[in-house]
């Protein structure tokens, strides 16, 4: 009877009756302490139903709210409970009922035979932790802490505002360094005998009764004034999340369990049977003379925490839908978009698809309907062509349109006609390409033949919705690979910029461009620029273009002609 176990228990009473029952068949003492919450019918049953075991205590109840002083005092009963009705126990261990041993309850008493000055309590300074959560480090011990965080929050938040302002902290008890750590411990009888017999613990519990969260830091503070060797770690398998609420084991967990060669394990679902029954009914599986390293599953638990933070890359759903700036990549992968070059060129999407491979789509924000690659009114993931449907949410049809086909490169036409609240999603995207001709937009209008009045304040629109446009993407925060081109700096010379965006996809085995795409009829744009002009519209995002250019293939002046003799 070298270890005592002292559980604290406030919900699954069942489960905490077979846990305890597991620990006293191996010869391990019980105090359990109830919280004061649970009905008194209910605690009545429970005592009971343990009435049959000779080592079994019930200690006085308190209410253990989460973060008061309440799990310090339970803990502290049942501890002196402990230490009087068991004189043989050399070792206390603090568990709680949803704590589940995980290996044989002889090889505990082995351990901690073999160690019997070893006090095990996670104890480290405040300057030491990285895993305080809430913004309160030292200031917990510096602070009054009288109202309940969970059921006085307001209250709570102001009252240490207040204390702030007033700038007097308070007086930490003389020789005592704060130190924290997990509650669950396993304490030598003299370390823990010292701390609950000190003639300055009426002073000790004064002070910490009002410190922010003191099951984290009463016995992990104390055990350093006593203690002649401290081993600064639990023997009890605890994980947090990035909040600091405690992760749950369920069945699936069985595996993982196994490999941390813990001796406890907490917080374990009440109705996880499967973890139960291979824990508590099956011992030989899980005996194992290994030193407990729960350092082999960090990695795991540091996976899951990542990806429940930042997910995978450009997908949202509703279990993870984070908010704007926290997202793990805007999208899914790299895509295209272009604007100007469908307008400039004939049939662009089709040459595009065949020198790049890639789905090339047409207007995919077209007020009328997204212009799906060959026509089609639904793509991958049933996502359909429905202007209105899109555009209820265009950021979300493009994370998504991008996650359907991903492995498949994207490229579609954008222009000022278009949805433009979809344009600074993308100018964000790291994983965007954007290539722009400003001022390509006037070339379908030269060639409407509809009336000149109309065309001029339709060509000022245009114009105007570009130019917020491309303020957006010439914006520092940009993030997308952007790259813009009057329309007449590129007709100059249209294949060399051609050739660096079909590199730049990738998807085919780079290579020359054998076939360059048909630019439009241009006779007479310079003439149509002029009138805009004329009419008061200075149409200027079109660069410099000429009203009448020179022809590309011009005759030179001819040579006078000589004669050879």
């Amino acid at each position: 009877m070298s270890v005592g176990i002292v559980m604290l228990v406030h919900t699954a009473l069942g489960r905490a009756e077979q846990v305890a029952r597991h620990w006293m068949r191996a010869g391990c003492p019980v105090v359990i302490h109830v919280d004061s919450m649970v009905p008194k019918r209910i605690y009545d049953i429970f005592v009971t139903a343990l009435s049959d075991e000779p080592d079994v205590r019930f200690s006085r109840r308190h209410r253990c709210e989460w973060g008061t002083w309440g799990l310090v005092a339970a803990s502290q009963d049942a501890s002196e409970l402990m230490l009087k009705d068991f004189p043989e126990v050399r070792h206390v261990y603090l568990t709680s009922g949803s704590c589940l041993p995980l290996r044989p309850i002889e090889e505990l008493i082995d351990y901690l035979d073999e160690r019997p000055r070893t006090d095990f309590i996670e104890s480290a300074t405040t300057a030491d932790v990285p895993w305080t959560v809430g913004g309160l480090d030292n200031e917990r011990f510096t602070l009054f802490f009288p109202f309940s965080w969970r059921r006085n929050r307001f209250l709570f938040d102001r009252f240490v505002e207040f204390q702030r302002w007033l700038g007097r902290p308070r007086r930490i008890p003389k020789d005592l360094v704060p130190h924290m750590g997990s509650q669950w411990w396993c304490l030598t009888r003299q370390t823990l005998s010292a701390i609950l017999q000190d003639p300055e613990r009426a002073a000790f519990d004064r002070y910490f009764r009002k410190v922010w969260i003191p099951d984290e830091s009463y016995f992990q503070t104390l055990a350093r004034l006593y203690s002649t060797n401290i081993e600064s770690r639990s023997l009890t398998l605890s994980k947090f999340d990035f909040q600091g609420k405690p992760h749950i084991f369920y069945d699936d967990h069985l595996q993982l369990l196994r490999r941390s060669d813990c001796f406890v394990a907490r917080k374990i679902w009440p109705h996880a049977e499967r973890l139960y029954h291979a824990f508590l009914t099956d011992a030989d599986s899980a005996s194992n003379r290994q030193e407990p390293n729960p350092g082999k599953i960090d990695r795991i638990f540091a996976k899951a925490v990542d990806r429940r933070t930042r997910g995978r890359a450009g997908l949202y759903m509703q279990s993870r839908f984070p908010n704007y700036g926290w997202e793990n990549g805007v999208t899914a992968g790299k895509y295209s978009v272009f604007q100007g070059f469908a307008e400039l060129f004939q049939d662009f999407e089709s040459w595009l698809g065949r020198a790049t491979g890639a789905q090339v789509h047409g207007h995919l924000y077209a007020p009328e309907r997204a212009e799906f690659a060959g026509g089609q009114v639904t793509l991958n993931g049933a996502m359909s062509d429905n202007a209105r449907m899109r555009d209820a949410n265009p950021k979300a049809f493009l994370t998504n349109l991008v996650w359907n086909t991903r492995g498949e490169r994207q490229c579609f036409q954008h222009g000022p006609r278009d949805t433009q609240e979809i344009i600074w999603h993308i100018a964000r995207d790291p994983n965007a390409q954007i290539s722009v001709i400003s001022g390509a937009w006037a070339v379908p209008l030269f060639k409407s033949n509809a009336n000149f009045a109309d065309l001029r304040a339709e060509a000022a629109q245009l114009q105007k919705i570009e130019s917020s446009m491309l303020d957006g993407l010439r914006s520092p925060d940009a993030k997308a690979r952007i790259r813009i081109w009057t329309m007449a700096e590129f007709i100059e010379a249209p294949m060399e910029p051609l050739q660096v965006l079909i590199d730049e996809i990738g998807q085919k085995t780079m290579r020359r461009l054998a076939e360059a795409p048909v630019m439009e009829d241009l006779s007479g744009f310079g003439q149509f620029l002029q009138n805009l002009k004329n009419q008061g519209m200075h149409p200027y995002l079109m660069g410099d273009f000429p009203v009448e250019p020179a022809p590309r293939n011009a005759n030179q002046t001819k040579r006078k002609p000589y004669l050879v003799k």
